[in-house]
């Protein structure tokens, strides 16, 4: 499987993950995907945070991570599954307060945001429950904590 990744950094934090490591992050979370694959992940501060949860999500103010899934009909099938935007300063405030690891918290969203580009989500406890798993089991595999329990 091939792996076709625009990292764009739109964002002023000094705390956002580095290139290798998101790319380690999106082929853990892309482990069982077969075929070809392309997606954008993009670092965003706070104002482009909001904006684009407000636009998408009729929300107020700006949310960790967004999942916007490429399901466009097309001629021939593509390899892109679509883009996910992390808001630098919402990740650091969180893994702060909820006193994670910097480093496990970008992983958990990157992946988290990739699950959801597959698919996953957590409209419901049934669901909420498969995606939760799978994250954990992500995040264990590289190293870090279970996500959904404080350090």
């Amino acid at each position: 499987m091939t792996i076709i990744l625009d990292i764009q950094s739109a964002s002023s934090s000094e705390d956002a993950p580095d290139d290798q490591s998101i790319k380690r992050w999106v082929s853990a979370a892309l482990d069982s995907k077969t075929g070809d694959t392309e997606l954008s992940v993009r670092i965003v501060d706070e104002d482009e945070g909001k904006a684009l949860n407000e636009t998408y999500r009729g929300a107020s103010g700006p949310t960790n991570v967004l999942s916007f899934p490429f399901d466009e009909k097309t001629p021939e099938p593509l390899p892109l599954i679509g883009d996910i935007v992390v808001c630098a300063p919402v990740v650091v405030r969180e893994a702060k307060q909820q006193n994670k690891a910097l480093n496990a918290h970008w992983a958990h969203m990157i992946i988290h945001g990739v699950l959801h580009l597959l698919g996953y989500d957590h409209q419901n406890d049934s669901e909420a429950a498969i995606m939760e798993a799978l994250e954990t089991e992500i995040m264990q595999k590289l190293g870090f904590p279970p996500p959904y329990k404080c350090q």
